[in-house]
């Protein structure tokens, strides 16, 4: 009789406890299970421990799909700290006419220079990566290109006092791309639309050689566009680390 009061008692403290867990996650319908089981054993009055219920609640407090999450985060966070770009360091090439302005957490870089009274700032965005090679294999120059990795750039060639020529390109590798060209006066409101003029590729072919002779005058050229794929490749491996810790940090939080 005194053993069976005190199982009931002991059973009447434990059981509104595990009604918590029932219902959640399978960790928890385990736990309760495992509850449950000890509750039938003779011993259960000396071996319940008031003080394991909050150290389950504490473990169990956070949802197992984000404990998956962080698991996955890992397993990407030790991938990519095992290649070899995320801590590559990139040697400015000989002659390098530009000034590079990194800021870590940006999407592009800046360079700058002063060339004969001009001052011709490039904006860099990350690079556009193709990994695999188009089925169709075909000689069509833009065909080619389309299955080349890229880089994106806005060159901007100012003067003082003055309006500015805007250039928009794209770097292929030892290949520059003009895409299109147009005046910017710095008086202009953003709201005004200024005539930007018609596609580049619709220019006379001589005009076009000129203005890409122009920029590579001022530094715009394939020597300059090579080093800086590789450096937006490795700029943009270590972002993709730190954007993996950040996600980690928030996830855990």
């Amino acid at each position: 009789m005194a053993l069976t009061t005190i199982l009931r008692r002991s059973a009447s403290r434990v059981l509104p406890l595990t009604s918590r867990f029932i219902g959640g996650q399978r960790y928890h319908h385990q736990a309760s299970a495992a509850l449950f089981s000890a509750v039938n054993r003779s011993d259960v009055a000396g071996k319940m421990i008031p003080g394991s219920f909050s150290s389950v609640c504490h473990y169990s407090s956070r949802p197992s799909s984000d404990q998956s999450l962080i698991r996955v985060i890992d397993s990407e966070i030790k991938c990519a700290e095992e290649s070899d770009d995320h801590d590559a360091v990139e040697e400015t090439p000989d002659g390098f006419p530009f000034k590079i302005e990194d800021n870590p957490g940006l999407q592009t870089i800046s360079l700058t220079r002063e060339y004969q009274g001009e001052t011709i700032s490039v904006e860099v965005s990350m690079p556009d990566l193709v990994t695999g090679e188009d089925e169709n294999d075909n000689d069509d120059d833009d065909n080619e290109k389309a299955n080349q990795s890229c880089i994106p750039l806005v060159v901007r060639v100012s003067k003082k006092g003055g309006p500015s020529l805007e250039f928009g390109c794209t770097a292929f590798p030892d290949e520059i791309s003009i895409d299109s060209l147009s005046v910017k006066d710095q008086d202009s409101s953003e709201d005004q639309i200024a005539y930007e003029g018609p596609d580049f590729s619709d220019l006379d072919e001589n005009l076009q050689k000129a203005f890409h002779k122009y920029l590579e005058i001022r530094g715009i050229k394939p020597s300059t566009t090579n080093f800086l794929h590789e450096y937006m490749i490795n700029k943009d491996s270590r972002e993709y680390l730190v954007w993996l810790k950040n996600l980690k940090k928030f996830i855990e939080a």
